[in-house]
């Protein structure tokens, strides 16, 4: 049975002013509709009250009034959740964007960053002493949706998965409580956090390790005519199946953008991008990476050292804050088999809109070097990650390219396992989804999640059922 939720009053509402230092905002306010705004324009929410919060004791009095008044709770980072469950309709919208301060300590080589920053604020802070975090690859993203989800990155098969690099978190729980969780205390809070997502609190601040690179970073990015796709993702796969781990690469289907970067000439031609950077000397990166640009012929090769921080905005200008609707579902493949590339070719080749991605990322390296139940986060042996990134404009584009997309995740079965990756998944999915994709972490899940939020206060999530 849903849970039945209420709506804050008026002397509710004075309530938490009362005690809140940051803005709340409410339907009618000015700037209501930017605050509600989320980057898929398909999420239409109206929440009661936004609680913009300054610090961890407006996180706490934003807790303690959702729980007092029984409302529904959506936490707000970068608000990129595909999904949508950064925003709610009539309950509270914990937003947490205020608090995107950074410090970094370069001599242990560990940054503390606030959950409201984004991938951006971190890059920015840490390349000023020549360090990286494994983030995300759009700077635009908020760092604790991707964190707490398990996180992909540009070099993700040197450095892990963004958990793989968490220190330690501080969140307040359910019951209004700021903790800190680690590898020295609240343990399996720690390891629960590491891939569960938001199920467990309002994460408040995040501290990672760091590691040597930049200022420059070498950088492929080779587009290749879609009709020689079969053909080049084969020799991507045999490519990265003998990679180094300093090579982290993936290969997009895309149209070329109409945008001042690429050649006009070629402006809206399908492509498969074979593209990578490698986490190491520049030098060294060019000969490395040099046969992603032998597969053939391409359309455009943008390939070249650059500075890190720009490689991380390369993708910015194509996902706009509210521009584009969006329906995205994921895949972990077992293999890359002949057979699946032709079925991966025939539906990117379908695509009903041509600002879809479908981008197909090599895993393996440190990611396969962590024991799965060494955090919650479970799939540490597929090689690779198929997303579905569908993307469009017009409304009623809607169901076709929601149909395609769902179509395509269906012909992808045979060559996928159970699992999938939560972050990259547009709906809310059903126990045995859930059950599927955590595996033997499951169980454990759920005892920490009793523990910490026995009510299932944090539902809006891919969420993890406290026991009754």
């Amino acid at each position: 049975m849903a849970t039945e939720y209420s709506q804050p009053g008026e002397d509710a509402i004075r309530e938490l002013r009362d005690g809140f230092r940051g803005e709340t905002i409410l339907p009618g306010d000015d700037g209501y509709d930017d605050a509600r705004t989320v980057y898929n324009a398909m999420i239409d929410k109206r929440p009661a009250v936004i609680a913009r919060c300054t610090g961890v004791a407006d996180v706490i009095a934003a807790v303690n009034f959702a729980r007092e008044h029984d409302l529904l709770v959506a936490v707000r980072g970068g608000g990129h959740a595909v999904s949508g469950s950064s925003v709610c309709d009539d309950g509270i919208v914990i937003d947490l964007a205020g608090m995107n301060g950074v410090t970094v300590d370069p001599e242990a080589r560990t940054a503390y960053a606030q959950a409201g920053a984004t991938w951006g604020d971190v890059d920015r802070e840490t390349q000023a002493f020549g360090l990286v975090t494994p983030g995300g690859v759009v700077s635009t993203t908020g760092i604790a949706g991707l964190t707490l989800g398990g996180g992909y990155s540009n070099v993700r098969r040197k450095y892990g998965l963004t958990v793989d690099n968490l220190r330690s978190v501080d969140l307040v729980t359910a019951d209004g409580e700021f903790l800190s969780a680690s590898e020295e205390e609240h343990e399996d809070l720690f390891w629960a956090l590491r891939g569960g997502g938001g199920n467990f609190g309002v994460v408040t601040g995040f501290e990672y390790d760091l590691h040597e690179l930049g200022p420059e970073v070498m950088v492929v990015t080779v587009m290749y005519p879609l009709e020689t796709a079969p053909t080049v993702l084969r020799q991507w796969r045999e490519f990265v199946d003998g990679a180094p781990d300093e090579i982290t690469s993936q290969a997009p289907v895309w149209s070329v953008p109409a945008h001042p970067n690429f050649p006009e000439e070629h402006h809206g031609t399908p492509v498969l991008v074979a593209g990578g950077m490698y986490a190491g000397p520049v030098e060294e990166g060019k000969r490395a990476m040099q046969p992603l640009r032998e597969f053939g012929t391409p359309l455009v090769d943008l390939s070249g050292p650059v500075p890190y921080t720009r490689a991380q905005q390369g993708l910015d200008p194509f996902f706009p804050k509210g521009e584009f609707r969006s329906y995205w579902k994921s895949r972990y493949l077992g293999e890359l088999s002949d057979d699946a590339i032709e079925t991966i070719v025939e539906y990117a080749e379908a695509r009903p809109s041509p600002n879809t991605i479908v981008p197909l990322r090599a895993r393996g390296g440190a990611i396969n070097r962590v024991d799965p139940t060494a955090t919650a986060f479970p799939d540490r042996h597929s090689p690779f990650l198929l997303s579905i990134d569908s993307t469009w404009e017009a409304p009623e584009d809607d169901e076709a390219n929601i149909e395609w997309t769902r179509e395509f995740w269906e012909a992808m079965e045979p060559y996928a396992s159970d699992s999938m990756y939560f972050n990259f998944s547009m709906e809310e999915v059903g126990d045995d989804t859930t059950r599927a994709t955590f595996g033997e972490n499951y169980d454990r899940l759920v005892e920490v999640k009793t523990e910490y939020d026995p009510e299932n206060l944090f539902r809006l999530n891919q969420n993890i059922e406290p026991a009754r």
